[in-house]
């Protein structure tokens, strides 16, 4: 299966996180790094329907499935659409091809809402990170997908307020590595069901 992904922290997230999950259910995961992101050592976004659309129609041809992990945060073009809206005109512009085996997902609001899933984790990488004013932050949202998107309130621009430290893609795959998938998980249920469908695809737990 490949996973198209935004940039290099996704891509790292699949690879410490999510393939070695996957592969013991027999899924197993290859991270593609969507448009000119690719080849480089860090960066990603710019993100639009078109390109995202373009990458996973070609991907078709070397993999059994195919399926995507691009923040909802900065998606290019996106106006005014709903989360479900937007994922509903990627994969009218992915046609055709079968939705079981080529299906998009798109992470409410950045990678780093997955980060609020257990704050009290995040010392453990970045010692300086102040737990309580993170846990204020959390509390203030149902879920960690909740918080929400704009340039001042969207994940990532939180924790990099509050740890000018912080590096997206050197900090945020480990801590999500620390903070462990059940965890995301329960946290998380945009994630959960997403990662539930990928793993649909592998042997049937004993």
């Amino acid at each position: 299966m490949a996973i198209s992904v935004e940039g290099q922290t996704e891509e790292e997230f699949v690879k410490d996180s999510l393939a070695a999950h996957l592969q013991s259910r027999g899924v197993y995961v290859t991270p593609v790094t969507v448009g000119r992101a690719r080849g480089r050592g860090e960066g990603g976004g710019n993100v639009s329907i078109g390109l995202l659309a373009r990458e996973m129609r070609a991907l078709q041809a070397n993999f059994d499935a195919v399926t995507s992990l691009v923040d909802f945060y900065g998606f290019r073009g996106k106006g005014t659409m709903s989360p479900d809206d937007l994922l509903r005109a990627i994969r009218e512009s992915i046609e055709p091809s079968d939705e079981r085996f080529v299906f998009p997902y798109v992470q409410m609001h950045e990678f780093e809402a997955l980060l609020f899933s257990k704050v009290d984790a995040l010392p453990i990488v970045l010692p300086e990170a102040p737990v309580a004013d993170l846990r204020s932050i959390r509390s203030d949202f149902e879920t960690p997908e909740d918080i929400n998107d704009s340039p001042t309130t969207a994940p990532s621009k939180r924790i990099k307020r509050l740890i000018p430290s912080y590096r997206k893609r050197l900090d945020g795959p480990p801590l999500a590595a620390e903070i462990g998938l059940n965890r995301i998980r329960s946290e998380c249920p945009r994630f959960d069901a997403w990662l539930r469908r990928l793993e649909s695809f592998g042997e049937p737990a004993t």
